[in-house]
Formats: C-alpha cells, structure tokens, sequence
C-alpha cells in the first residue's frame, strides 16, 4: 500500500509503498481508508514541537474515513465492510497493539490510528461504525475537526444562550468552535485569524464579528465590541503564549479560557493569578472530551438534518502524493477551512 511516512523532523513527508503486517492481532481492524483530514497536530508532530520524537520513521493522520476489511481476533463493535469514522479519541472496543509496518526491510512505527496510509491497521476504540450511505468525505471531518470544536463549546466552555465568545484561530477546528457557538446562541461571536480568508469563512459558519490579528489591535477591538465588559468565554486554538495571554486579560472575572492549541515546550505563559481565586478559570481541552460512539451519532443527525453546515469545511481535496503540498497551503493559510487526501482505490 501507499502511505505518506514522517522520517525527519521539519522535512517533507515521503509517499512511498509499505507492507502491512501480515496477520491482525486482538483488537486490531483493517481498514481501506478513503479520506483524511490533516490537523494542526500533524503540523506539530512534523516541526517536532513536542520535542526529539523517538519514533522516527513513522506514520501519522489521526481523523478519517474508511471501510473495513477485516477484524483482528475479540472485535465486536465492527465488521467487514461497515463505514467508519477514524479518529484519536478513545471510543468503544479494544485498544490493541499499535501495529508495525515495514518499508524495504525497515519497521515503520505507527500508533492506534493512523489515515496518511491507504490501508491501516486501526485499534477497534478508534473506529466508529457509521451508516453506509453517509457522505464518506464529511465522515472523514468527524474524526477531529468537529468533534473537537463541538466538544470545546458542549463540555469545555459549556457555553450558554446569549454568552460571548471569542474563537482565537479559525482554522478547521476554530470554524466547527464557531459553528457550535452559534448553535448554541451565543453572542457576540468574535472570530480572530491572521489570514483573511479564514475569518471571512468564519462569517459564513455563524461568527457575528472577524478580526484580522495581522491589521488590527486585537484586544482594542474586543473592548469595542463588549462595550469594555470583558467576554465570558476565550477559546485558543493557536498555542502563542501571547494569545492565551491576551485571553486572559480579556475576560470577565468569573470567564473562561479554553486552550485547544498546545504551545511548543518550551514555551510559557505569564498571568497573575489572583484572578483564579474569584472565579476565573482556565482549562486545558483534550479533543473537546468527547465520546465517539455517543457523540459522532448526535452529530451527524445534525448534518442530516440540515441543521449544521459541513460541505463549506471543506476548502481543497488532494491526492496522497499531493500531500506536501497540502501541509504547504494550509501553513501559508491559502487553504480557509479543512483539506482532505483521498486516498488511492
């Protein structure tokens, strides 16, 4: 099969043909992977911002769309030919072993999911059955772009009707922020990007207010906006220090700051505290806490119903070799909402 493979941090991804382990282990589900989302966290995990990775070479993607092949001994929640979503959040099932590819006699690490691959060995609580006839492109954002931004507004912020919020970074994560803010009827909405055509996007997706970061004083505006009242909820998705920061200040002192982006390690933030003793608070998201098997189910009885908007998410589709050039446009912010790599029939 092919597959786009991480060998060298800060490099570009190599598309070569890999082996697939050749028997499944308890737990574990071949899939034919049709599309795949890239996140931010590829980003990081390509600019090593987690610092040295000792897992080099190894493969990467971790939302996607798929059907099954076969299933590894103690798999019961998928079968053969059922539509899945992929995804990183841990969901029902078996967590297996990672599985181990291998490229011209090397090991090819890899972790409980992976969709930069054409087929991939997936552990069974990171795939969610879905019906057959779903949209398998719009499927494939169901493995992080929506269920993390929804799950940030749901179970992070918890944001309430008529609250203000603000959605620092409107990339494919910050767009589904907003659009569940909206769903929720908060107001003002404010959405901040240093990219024009991602703000503009994050108009269309329910934002009552855009802020260009790169012309603008960022914090001047949200004065103006909020009469000088402060916001209740601040939403970061980019990771600067500076932003959370900026976050921090701005928001009423019983308000939230939400942070969805991970600065680099090295990276701290500066705050004085005193505020946390009177009620403000600021919570780390991890994925928006959702459940998949609960959760992906509500939301896509949203899409079908019309009651949320997802074909607009979708700014460009690739094909596996495209894939540099993918991660280049989405860098240089000339993609506004979520790529996708279909993935060779």
């Amino acid at each position: 099969m092919q597959a786009a493979i991480l060998c060298e941090l800060n490099k570009d991804l190599i598309v070569a043909d890999i082996n697939l382990p050749e028997e499944l282990e308890i737990g574990q589900v071949l899939v034919k992977v049709h599309f795949s989302g890239i996140c931010g966290t590829q980003l990081g995990e390509i600019d090593g911002v987690k610092g040295v990775d000792n897992y080099l070479p190894h493969l990467l993607g971790h939302e996607g769309s798929g059907t099954v092949v076969a299933v590894g001994p103690g798999v019961k929640y998928v079968s053969p030919k059922d539509n899945v979503v992929l995804h990183w959040k841990k969901g029902a099932g078996i967590e297996s072993n990672p599985p181990s590819y291998s490229w011209s006699g090397k090991k090819i690490n890899a972790g409980w999911v992976t969709t930069f691959n054409q087929y991939a060995v997936i552990s069974e609580n990171r795939c969610t059955k879905i019906q057959n006839e779903c949209d398998l492109k719009i499927a494939a954002l169901f493995g992080c772009a929506i269920t993390t931004g929804f799950g940030v507004v749901e179970n992070n912020a918890k944001v309430k009707m008529g609250e203000s919020v603000v959605v620092y970074g409107a990339g494919g994560v910050g767009l589904n922020i907003v659009q569940a803010a909206f769903l929720k009827n908060a107001y003002p909405i404010i959405a901040i990007d240093i990219h024009q055509s991602r703000v503009n996007l994050a108009k269309v997706m329910g934002a009552s207010h855009i802020l260009n970061s790169s012309e603008v004083n960022v914090e001047e505006e949200i004065k103006k906006i909020t009469l000088n009242n402060g916001v209740d909820v601040f939403i970061d998705n980019t990771g600067k220090a500076a932003v959370i920061e900026t976050g921090y200040r701005i928001t009423k002192k019983d308000g939230r700051v939400i942070l969805v982006g991970v600065p680099n390690q090295n990276e701290k933030i500066n705050i004085n505290t005193l505020a946390l003793h009177f009620g403000k608070t600021v919570k780390g998201s991890h994925g928006g806490d959702c459940c998949p098997e609960k959760d992906i189910p509500r939301y896509l009885n949203l899409y079908k119903h019309g009651k949320v908007q997802l074909n607009t998410l979708i700014s460009e589709v690739f094909d596996l070799h495209q894939i540099n050039d993918a991660i280049k446009k989405m860098r240089s912010g000339e993609i506004s909402g979520r790529c996708l790599i279909k993935m060779p029939e």
